[in-house]
């Protein structure tokens, strides 16, 4: 039977450039894991490994550069390339007291001695980068005609040596089609405590991952069924059962609910993601059986507060926590659109988060009752607005008044607005800078009285 290959031409010129220094120095050459993987199942890799028999001081020789930072590990990185590429010693490893980096390296120069340290079998296949005859010694490419996800040696052990395993298999869950084994679910879920030694932002970047890829409804299902959820987000796993007014929610619990939100976002980003995610995760606290339904009085308001601190325990950089929280916020405000002051609607329709409003807004219908005329009538509104009018009055305004710099001139443009907000308009125009100028004065007088 002919050897399993890649298309070589796949593999950038620059990574096969590398690999070709590499064996001209006199070492083996092989790329390996998740870009020979992602190769493999048709998508495009985001970095690339190169493993080799070569000391990490012997390739950055060969290649004329390197980082050595990691070369006590085996690694030498490689800058000023379009994506992350490393060259990297065969390697054995074990005692791993940090549950993150092995305490005890020892280099080889065998790949199925250096297979056997990888996590899943689907990541220990190697590619020679000008042929592209793959060496398989874990039966990798099986798993993937398969979609199967198979941890390499016993599973609660490689779990245990390292927990963000865990969420790496949750990610490739989502990102890539494959399932994982009865075998290291039954691992992951024994060794889920694991979970609790990782970094906020190694957990935040890996749910980001998986809750942004294809299969991110699934992978919030498998979040909460292998208890990584009630270890790191418990306020998710409590939404498990909860549940909803079926005239509303015919798709059942909350959980579900939530599920279907992520599977419907048509661009996930990691402000819908998480949004989807913690829009409703202020229900179970509020959960209630009222005379006429099940109701969540102000959920709305308690998720955007447990939004922004799930967020912040995460560590999530501030736009995106910023953005989420405001969503959650508003995301019951959007069905009262159509009834907004004129003024205060189209402030709101040209605020920048809008557009991540509307998408989110789309994503919670169809993944419920699947009426989208508020939606319809958004993309009206929008197509409709006319062009930005500049302000009528500006804080120079207010200060020519006799008020101080400080917070009220704020206050006192925003009371401004909203009162001529309430105006009728006349023969079809809004207020002018009359009126405006006008309603600061009366506003202003009253402020100082008080």
């Amino acid at each position: 039977m002919a050897p399993a290959k890649l298309d070589a031409t796949r593999i950038p010129a620059q990574v096969r450039e590398i690999s070709r220094l590499v064996k001209a120095a006199g070492g083996g050459a092989w790329l390996v894991g998740g870009a020979v993987r992602d190769l493999a199942l048709g998508f495009e890799p985001v970095d690339y490994d190169i493993a080799t028999d070569l000391s990490p001081e012997v390739v950055a020789t060969a290649i004329g550069s390197g980082q050595l930072d990691d070369a006590r590990f085996g690694v030498c990185k490689i800058d000023g390339l379009p994506w992350p590429v490393s060259v990297t010693t065969l390697r054995e490893e074990w005692d791993y007291r940090d549950h993150r980096r092995p305490n005890a390296v020892r280099f080889v120069n065998d790949i199925t001695r250096d297979a056997s340290r990888r996590d899943f079998a689907c990541n220990a296949i190697y590619a020679d980068c000008e042929s592209g005859v793959m060496t398989d010694p874990c039966g990798g490419l099986a798993d993937l005609e398969t979609r199967r996800l198979r941890v390499i040696g016993d599973a609660a052990t490689r779990f245990a040596d390292d927990p963000l395993r865990l969420l790496r298999m949750l990610r490739f869950e989502a990102r890539l089609g494959l399932r994982a084994d009865e075998s290291a679910a039954a691992a992951a879920r024994m060794t889920a405590d694991g979970l609790r030694s990782l970094s906020a932002e190694r957990v935040y970047s890996e749910l980001t991952k998986a809750f942004t890829g294809q299969g991110r409804g699934g992978a919030l299902r498998r979040f909460v069924e292998l208890g990584f959820a009630s270890r790191l987000l418990p306020e998710v796993a409590a939404m498990e059962g909860v549940p909803q007014p079926p005239q509303y929610h015919p798709e059942g619990c909350v959980l579900t609910h939530v599920g279907l939100v992520l599977d419907r976002i048509e661009e996930p980003s990691p402000e819908l993601a998480w949004s989807a995610l913690l829009h409703d995760v202020g229900k179970p606290p509020t959960f209630r059986v009222a005379e006429d339904r099940i109701r969540f009085d102000g959920h709305d308001q308690l998720s955007a507060s447990m939004a922004e601190s799930i967020l912040m325990r995460l560590r999530a950089p501030k736009e995106v926590r910023m953005a989420v929280t405001a969503i959650c916020r508003d995301h019951i405000r959007i069905a009262s659109l159509l009834q907004m002051r004129p003024r205060r609607r189209e402030a709101w329709l040209r605020d920048p988060l809008f557009p991540l409003h509307l998408a989110f807004h789309k994503a919670d219908c169809l993944g419920s009752h699947g009426d989208l005329s508020i939606h319809a009538a958004a993309i009206r509104l929008l197509a409709a607005l006319p062009p930005v009018r500049p302000a009528l009055i500006t804080g120079a305004d207010v200060r020519a008044l006799g008020i101080a710099e400080g917070p009220v001139v704020g206050q006192l443009l925003r009371a401004v607005d909203e009162a001529l907000d309430g105006m009728d308009p006349v023969d079809g125009t809004g207020p002018s800078r009359e009126d405006a100028l006008a309603m600061l004065a009366q506003l202003a007088a009253a402020h100082v009285k008080h």
